[in-house]
């Protein structure tokens, strides 16, 4: 289906699917984001039907819309963590407007470190990435396996230099939000209107160009360490450098955030820093961010 927001002068276009019997769709929050005074779901058979937003989440890009239609047919979801790399997928949706296409491709890699949007809307997506052709439009989207479940939420696509994502065309690398994490967000945003954020509790040094992502030594006077927070009971320190995540090395910053934003809040994770120049394993259980 073709999801078509307007409003304050301006409008998008995007994609997006039945989630459930009640009538919500999921579709990217980059796409109702701003221009969501008016939303108009375009279904398969070409009727429209006014839609409300139920709740969004910029930091996965995803919205829940409310289409109040009980007789639609919901996508059923499949299993992201089954999901590897060679799978043949298809990508639904309306790029550049054209409604109900489909395109076909593989799974070419999977738990990618995406970083999509701007300073003030940026999403961090543990990605599906797909060779399967995803075109401005195709936002939104379901991303399905051969027997026709979601195994993710078509998101960003990698655009060459110099290009924007709003006028580059597909160049075969394509990226999905990987269903877990799309049931998980929505599920909370249909149930309470908001999402948990899992956090560690610290802040990271910008600055720092080395590997993995090193807690700020000094914020100015204000501990860089949250207390009482998962990194806090710990025993993280001012300094130290973050180089393993739950099992996987961390390049940076970036790849950090986007590995705890795949855990959920309550997981236990296992983490090493580097302090001194010698490795350190610490475990913790992951916290929701603070409400703001």
């Amino acid at each position: 289906m073709t999801i078509r927001a307007t409003g304050s002068g301006s409008g998008a276009t995007g994609s997006g699917f039945v989630y459930d019997t009640a009538g919500h769709v999921i579709t990217n929050n980059h796409v109702v984001e701003g221009v969501g005074e008016e939303i108009t779901v375009v279904l398969t058979d070409g009727s429209t039907v006014e839609a409300e937003i139920v709740g969004t989440d910029p930091a996965y890009d995803i919205a829940v819309l409310d289409t109040k239609r009980t007789d639609l047919k919901p996508l059923p979801m499949a299993d992201s963590k089954a999901v590897v790399v060679g799978d043949e997928v298809l990508a639904m949706g309306a790029p550049l407007g054209l409604e109900s296409t489909v395109t076909s491709g593989i799974v070419s890699a999977v738990d990618r470190p995406v970083v999509a949007g701007d300073s003030t809307s940026r999403s961090y997506i543990n990605a599906i990435q797909t060779d399967a052709a995803i075109n401005p439009g195709n936002s939104g989207g379901p991303l399905i396996d051969t027997t026709g479940k979601v195994i993710g939420v078509n998101s960003a696509i990698a655009t060459p230099t110099g290009s924007s994502s709003g006028n580059a065309g597909n160049i075969g690398l394509g990226f999905a939000i990987p269903s877990a994490q799309v049931v998980k967000t929505a599920d909370q945003l249909i149930r309470t209107g908001r999402s948990e954020h899992p956090i560690i509790g610290v802040l990271l040094d910008e600055s720092y160009s080395g590997p993995g992502a090193k807690v700020k030594a000094d914020n100015g006077g204000d501990d860089p360490i949250t207390a009482g927070g998962p990194a806090d009971k710990a025993g993280i320190q001012p300094g130290d450098v973050i180089v393993r995540f739950d099992g996987h090395e961390v390049s940076g910053p970036d790849d950090l955030i986007v590995a705890i934003r795949a855990k959920s809040v309550g997981d236990t994770v296992a983490m090493t820093v580097r302090r001194d120049g010698q490795p350190v394993d610490v475990t913790m259980t992951l916290q929701a961010a603070p409400k703001k």
